[in-house]
């Protein structure tokens, strides 16, 4: 007698239907609205599986969602089993085990908390076929159910249509990222701005990272004749190398990776290409020879000039530690606070504002000399949408319940902060935020997290968090990371009333 068939999940929060894939049939996915059907994996595939036994079938490519900027963000997870593991919670059944009901469960960092987020595995289809993501093997799984574990925490797939690559990747490690501008390289200077653009002084610096942490590049917009790369479309530097040429100059070299999946470039780097004339025949087959499906070679000259902004994600050790990008040191030591920017009363504005001293100020008290990194990440608008994933959160003394079924937040204020050093505790806060700061974002920046480097001495900081406009509600996360002892206060304070210098800088 045949045992019965087990009843897999079918998730009610997130059914199988236009709802879960369409928020306002906006993009050009609307188009595939009546021809999308929902398969299993075990009807797409005769042996699925979740993960690849070669890394390399694991490879990411982009299907028929614009969600290029999640699926690099994906990429950091093959770079460290660990990070994979913290995403993927280890144990979870096969579709051959006995064990198997039709779920899987993922965790998700969002607003300084890790959420469980649980769907079921009937994924969109074409035809029989994946029609958003799919690994370099099609029998692989990780990435389409990982793809629909973020559709569900935004609402819907098609909320996943343009973003940012350091959003996702905060959002798949609880790190922190830097974008850096390619096309203001010649420019930076000393100051930093909110992203730590002005910390990338040349591509050679990426040589070190390579192994730390995932790369990626985008191009918003590409010049005439490299329409192949397409337009606002980010990449994956899958390698870095520096090779000597045959006239004794050094080269270095980019491995790119399309996440379309095709070979589209036909620069002087590709195979055949005049560029491998200037190297070893050796390493020139060598390195022709590690191309999968949808990569190839740039030099520097060609990555400056035809992309326009590289995004690092930070380096997480094994024991949940971030890395400084810059000196290696272990940043062991974190703190974090929420804070709200409230109209009429703490949402005062940039220094050009007379406001600007009723914006939310924290004191942080570092022990010792350290490398400290201060981040203020927004919290993204409200959705009417909710799952049983939500997350308490404690907000402004008291607790709120949070849904991380949340819109990404296209149009986040621009924020920025600045820290000013004090002698104690006591002090005039007028009288101190008249001075220059000791640190500050060159500019607000309309990015969902603006963060400082600091080198800092021991004593007392005051740090303030502002929008550019005044009377600009929101809430927020201040995150802190230190490779010393610091500490962590938010200064309550009755409305202080004063005029400040004006901002040396205006809105970017």
């Amino acid at each position: 007698m045949r045992p019965p068939a087990r009843e897999l999940f079918r998730d009610p929060a997130f059914p199988a239907s236009n709802s879960s894939l369409f928020s306002s049939y906006s993009t050009p996915l609307a188009q595939f609205r009546e021809d999308i059907t929902w398969r299993r994996p075990q009807e797409i595939c005769a042996t699925p599986r979740l993960f690849p036994d070669n890394p390399q079938e694991g490879q990411v490519k982009q299907g028929l969602l614009g969600d290029c900027w999640f699926l690099c963000a994906c990429a950091a997870l093959q770079k460290s089993r660990h990070l994979l593991d913290q995403v993927f919670l280890p144990g979870q059944p096969s579709w051959l085990d006995q064990t198997y009901r039709g779920s899987f469960t993922c965790r998700v960092w969002q607003f300084g908390r890790w959420v469980e987020v649980t769907i079921d595995d009937r994924l969109p289809c074409l035809a029989g076929r994946l029609c958003f993501s799919r690994c370099q093997r099609e029998d692989v799984f990780w990435l389409p159910l990982l793809e629909k574990v973020y559709a569900k925490v935004h609402g819907s797939y098609e909320h996943l249509w343009a973003g940012q690559v350091a959003d996702a990747l905060v959002d798949l490690t609880g790190g922190l990222a830097e974008r850096w501008n390619l096309k203001n390289l010649a420019s930076s200077s000393s100051q930093q701005d909110g992203s730590g653009s002005s910390e990338f002084k040349n591509c050679w610096q990426l040589l070190s990272l390579k192994e730390r942490c995932l790369i990626s590049c985008s191009v918003f917009s590409p010049r005439a004749g490299a329409r192949e790369l397409g337009e606002f479309h980010a990449f994956i530097v899958s390698d870095l190398r520096e090779l000597r040429g045959q006239a004794g100059q050094s080269i270095l070299l980019f491995r790119i990776q399309n996440p379309w999946g095709r070979r589209c470039w036909q620069g002087p780097w590709r195979e055949g290409g005049e560029g491998w004339t200037q190297v070893d025949p050796v390493d020139s087959a060598e390195l022709l020879s590690q191309l999968q499906e949808g990569e190839f070679w740039v030099d520097e000259e060609e990555f400056l000039r035809e992309f326009d902004e590289v995004t690092i994600g930070y380096p997480i050790t094994e024991a949940g530690h971030l890395q400084s990008l810059y000196s290696e040191k272990v940043l062991s030591h974190t703190q974090e606070l929420p804070g709200a920017w409230v109209q009429g009363q703490s949402a005062g504005g940039c220094r050009n504002n007379s406001g600007f001293p009723s914006n939310p100020k924290f004191w942080l008290r570092v022990s010792e000399p350290s490398e400290v990194y201060i981040a203020v990440l927004q919290r993204p608008r409200m959705r009417s949408v909710d799952w049983a994933g939500r997350a308490q959160v404690q907000l402004g003394g008291s607790r709120v319940v949070w849904s991380p079924a949340s819109i990404p937040g296209k149009d986040y204020p621009a924020v920025g902060l600045h820290l000013w050093k004090v002698e104690k505790r006591r002090v005039s806060l007028p009288r101190i935020l008249s001075t220059p700061p000791v640190a500050g974002t060159v500019c607000h920046a309309y990015d969902r997290e603006v963060h400082l480097r600091c080198e800092l001495t021991p004593g007392y900081y005051l740090a303030v968090p502002s929008t550019f406009l005044k009377n600009v509600p929101g809430q927020f996360l201040l995150r802190v990371f230190s490779s010393g002892r610091v500490s962590l206060r938010f200064q309550r304070t009755a409305q202080v009333k004063t005029r400040p210098p004006c901002c040396s800088r205006s809105l970017c």
